[in-house]
């Protein structure tokens, strides 16, 4: 007789495509930049300031979403975030002025996919798996790597075909699709349905839901969390994450490539390709997180990420298979660190506080890619180019490597109030 699927491989594929979807829309301002500034004659900075509020508000987002989760259910919030994704997007196609790229891209679209962040998939993953949890947090955190590979090539090709609007639309559509799916598949636990976790031995007690002022329980998780060192050291890292990752080379690496002759669907394809390597990269990942010490897991992931982006100047110059030599070895590590990371706050913390926690924790990252899409910019902007952004994004992974190190593993902290 056939084992039957667990309904939990089900949720996760729901949450995959719903991620997937959030993460092509969130690879959308490397291609809209060069266009915007085309039409209504910005710079570089001025677009730059939109995408950091959004990156700010798609970390800051995550901690109070996942006490809204925890509360009104993952299902519900999921809903609210793709409705606000179409229509922010959708409205971009007729604004005017930079304020309203800010407001639209930066605030509504920016609270959209902090609802749909990397916090999603920690809390499906400890909520639905005791074993495979590693894995499926690396698949789940890879799904952001297969959004650039689908919609990457076709929105620039429809930018370059048609116009930036084009594209827009196109992505409103991509989200206002997904709700019905999610409405009908998607669900809160196992126990709702009579099943146990995946891999679970004996029903676990059922999960108190947070009480009192929802904006608040958040801030309590953050007041408690911040009395560990190794929160600090989990966040600090994941600032120099998000400072080398989604915030320079999501935000800047095309217009990089369009200034060194490489025509924009060229370079989507390259930021495509190396999406698909992270999908191999972070999957591999989140398997070697169940079974090796993820302190050193990080340490060799920042490492090496750093040596990456000093290479890239010279990459980009070089071209051809120096290029691909880079996308190749930056694609395999690009976000290898989200499953560690999500491991270790979950055997510090406990599972049923890794919503919270992952989320301030996650914070801290887009707070980093904040700064670097600023940063970049502004750098950019005065330099006339972006050999200083990638070097000192480089310099500050090798930082982060050794302060990996410094995180106490879990059985030091066992005992101990946080």
């Amino acid at each position: 007789m056939k084992k039957k699927l667990h309904y939990g491989w089900i949720v996760v594929g729901v949450t995959f495509l719903a991620l997937l979807v959030t993460a092509g829309i969130r690879s959308t301002p490397g291609i809209l930049m060069v266009p915007l500034e085309a039409e209504f004659g910005w710079s570089r900075d001025v677009v730059s300031v939109a995408l950091s509020i959004n990156l700010v508000l798609y970390g800051l987002t995550g901690p109070f979403v996942a006490a809204f989760m925890d509360r009104y259910g993952i299902k519900r919030m999921m809903i609210i975030a793709l409705s606000l994704l179409a229509t922010g997007i959708a409205l971009t196609t007729v604004m005017t002025s930079a304020w309203q790229l800010n407001l639209l891209w930066g605030v509504v679209v920016g609270l959209g996919t902090g609802s749909m962040a990397s916090v999603l998939g920690a809390m499906v993953a400890n909520r639905w798996f005791v074993e495979h949890r590693g894995l499926v947090v690396g698949l789940l955190t890879a799904s952001a790597a297969t959004g650039q590979l689908l919609f990457l090539p076709l929105l620039a090709q429809l930018s370059e075909s048609a116009s930036w609007r084009a594209t827009a639309w196109t992505a409103a559509l991509a989200a206002l699709l997904l709700i019905p799916l999610v409405a009908f598949l998607m669900r809160e636990r196992p126990q709702d349905i009579g099943l146990l976790p995946y891999g679970a031995a004996e029903e676990e007690p059922e999960p108190v839901k947070p009480k009192g002022n929802l904006l608040l329980q958040p801030l309590l998780a953050l007041r408690e969390a911040s009395r560990s060192g190794a929160f600090w050291l989990l966040a600090g890292t994941f600032f120099f994450c998000g400072f080398s990752t989604n915030g320079l080379i999501g935000t800047h690496l095309i217009p990089a490539c369009i200034e060194h002759g490489i025509p924009v669907v060229t370079a989507a394809g390259l930021l495509a390709l190396m999406g698909l390597f992270d999908l191999v990269g972070t999957t591999i990942s989140g398997w070697l997180s169940d079974r090796w010490d993820n302190r050193w897991l990080l340490f060799w992931y920042y490492g090496l990420r750093g040596l990456s982006l000093v290479f890239l100047p010279l990459a980009l110059k070089a071209g051809g298979m120096w290029l691909f030599l880079f996308v190749v070895f930056y694609g395999l590590d690009w976000i290898a660190t989200v499953p560690p990371t999500v491991r270790l706050t979950a055997d510090i913390f406990g599972k049923e506080r890794v919503g919270m926690i992952y989320g301030w924790i996650a914070a801290a990252h887009q707070l980093g890619a904040a700064a670097a899409a600023y940063e970049a910019g502004l750098l950019h902007t005065w330099f006339h180019g972006y050999t200083l952004p990638f070097v000192l994004s480089g310099i500050v992974c090798v930082f982060a490597a050794v302060m990996a190190l410094r995180i106490r593993k879990p059985h030091m902290t066992r005992g101990r109030s946080i």
